[in-house]
């Protein structure tokens, strides 16, 4: 086992599922195509490592399973794996999520997870509109959607995410204005909205889909999002995440705190004791019982700092002040005043925040922003 001292306090767990029934042609997350042997013993082998964690102390505050298709797998190699991570769940009412297609979702596989515990499924819908899925390479439709969620429901798994995909091929306003009623319509507790990016080595990379909207309008998409889901209900936390109240994503904040998780499967990322680490994204090596490897420290000022931006909670003094012993240094409060007259962010007493037109450059608002302090 790689980690043999537990963290003094429940952490995380993040578990990579690296199997899908097709892969869709925007996705770059490590995700093969294999049969029920390898998802056997892909099983076998996390399950083996959770319970090694158990025994060595660890305990999890939060679960997530995402993948890859978690919901691709077998019922029987999917019991193995959530056997294996209810054990050590801190608290039974701690969030527990499972991504899963729509047109994966079964009364059988409704019913495996509520006896498991799972009290928060990921869907991915990406667009209510049939031309924008197709365009997408998305294999379930809006129906099979509406069915997943009654499922769940019926189950007792009330706490549904849904995927929504801003920018995609010959999206307007008002089609997505369409698809983010539908999610509405549903009693979805938490929508998460991301801007579409042609990732390196993708198949949207090498020959771009046509009718793909202008920066411009898909800036327009991303500010229409954040107007429609706040007068409808949800609110933003994150700069793509938005929700009912008391919905937010336990799991999805302990990165954007930087606080530690584990994780186990090939491409997935942890982060224990101040250090970063990963798995290689191959699964031969994973089932062969590889070792993650270190990727350097992490949790330091301008981390957290760049990770807390990304919330509308924003950089605050206080918790700066009793994980640093320090507030927000003053070069970086200057950056952020000359910044603010261009609608990019706020500053008030004790913290700075991004806007909206601010998420739409965080990373060059928050560049700027580090910039001033680490060039001291």
């Amino acid at each position: 086992m790689i980690l043999q001292q537990p963290a003094a306090a429940p952490v995380g767990c993040y578990i990579h599922v690296p199997f899908c029934r097709s892969k869709c042609p925007y996705c770059d997350f490590y995700a093969l195509r294999t049969g029920d042997a390898q998802q056997a013993a892909y099983a076998a082998a996390i399950a083996r490592r959770l319970r090694e964690a158990a025994a060595a102390g660890w305990r999890w505050s939060s679960v997530y399973i995402g993948g890859g298709t978690p919901s691709a797998l077998e019922l029987p190699a999917l019991r193995q794996i959530l056997e294996a991570a209810r054990v050590s769940r801190s608290n039974p009412a701690s969030e527990f999520t499972v991504e899963c297609n729509p047109g994966d979702v079964t009364q059988e596989l409704c019913a495996l997870l509520a006896a498991q515990g799972v009290n928060r499924v990921s869907l991915g819908l990406q667009s209510a509109v049939e031309a924008e899925r197709r365009a997408l390479g998305r294999r379930s439709g809006a129906a099979q959607l509406r069915l997943a969620v009654e499922r769940l429901h019926a189950a007792g798994v009330e706490n549904i995410s849904l995927d929504v995909m801003l920018g995609v091929p010959h999206q307007t306003q008002a089609s997505l204005g369409e698809t983010l009623a539908f999610c509405a319509e549903l009693g979805a507790a938490h929508i998460s909205a991301y801007l579409l990016k042609l990732e390196p080595g993708t198949p949207f990379a090498r020959k771009p889909p046509p009718g793909l909207p202008e920066e411009d309008a898909q800036c327009e998409l991303y500010l229409a999002a954040c107007a429609w889901l706040a007068q409808n209900g949800y609110a933003q936390y994150e700069i793509a995440n938005f929700c009912r109240p008391g919905r937010a994503s336990a799991h999805n904040l302990l990165y954007w705190n930087a606080e530690p998780y584990f994780a186990l499967g090939p491409g997935a990322h942890g982060f224990t004791g101040g250090r970063r680490w990963l798995y290689a994204r191959d699964l031969d090596g994973f089932l062969a019982g590889a070792a993650p490897t270190q990727d350097g420290t992490g949790g330091d000022f301008a981390e957290y700092a760049m990770l807390r931006l990304r919330l509308t909670e924003g950089l605050r003094e206080d918790l700066l002040l009793s994980r640093f012993g320090h507030g927000i240094p003053a070069a970086m409060r200057r950056a952020a005043e000359s910044l603010e007259p261009h609608g990019l962010l706020r500053t008030e007493p004790g913290k700075i925040t991004l806007t909206r037109e601010g998420f739409l450059l965080s990373n060059r608002v928050i560049g700027a922003l580090l910039g001033e302090v680490l060039n001291k």
